[in-house]
């Protein structure tokens, strides 16, 4: 059975930064497009970015493209969202997906697209 695990959420201050990890069990991880998304009290999860099975492909929403970046280490099992220059409309539970799909990592900004989900983790920013 895939599992999921996400780390590394937390309270910071506007401006600050944070690194999300997601360690992936029980599956071939280099076989999963990877995805995060984020969901805020009372809103759609929505897609935050994506990354290829080796990832030299990456995908982001344009809310967060040039704050945050997506990468993966295909021996560690893991895949991680660097989170800088945070703002508090970012706060939000952040969920990391895999996907056993092939498609282009710019068709997975869907909920729909991904076969495997994380429990979430809290990400607070203080104004």
């Amino acid at each position: 059975q895939v599992q999921l695990a996400e780390s590394g959420g937390g309270l910071v201050q506007a401006g600050g930064s944070l690194r999300l990890s997601c360690a992936v069990s029980g599956g071939t991880f280099s076989n999963y497009i990877m995805g995060w998304f984020r969901q805020a009290p009372g809103k759609e999860r929505d897609f935050v970015a994506s990354i290829s099975w080796s990832g030299n492909g990456t995908y982001y929403a344009e809310s967060v493209k040039g704050r945050m970046t997506i990468s993966r280490d295909n021996v560690k099992d893991t895949v991680y969202l660097q989170m800088n220059n945070l703002q508090p409309e970012d706060t939000a539970v952040y969920y990391c997906a895999a996907s056993k799909r092939f498609l282009h990592v710019q068709n997975m900004d869907r909920t729909t697209r991904y076969d495997y989900w994380g429990q979430g983790t809290q990400v607070t920013v203080s104004s």
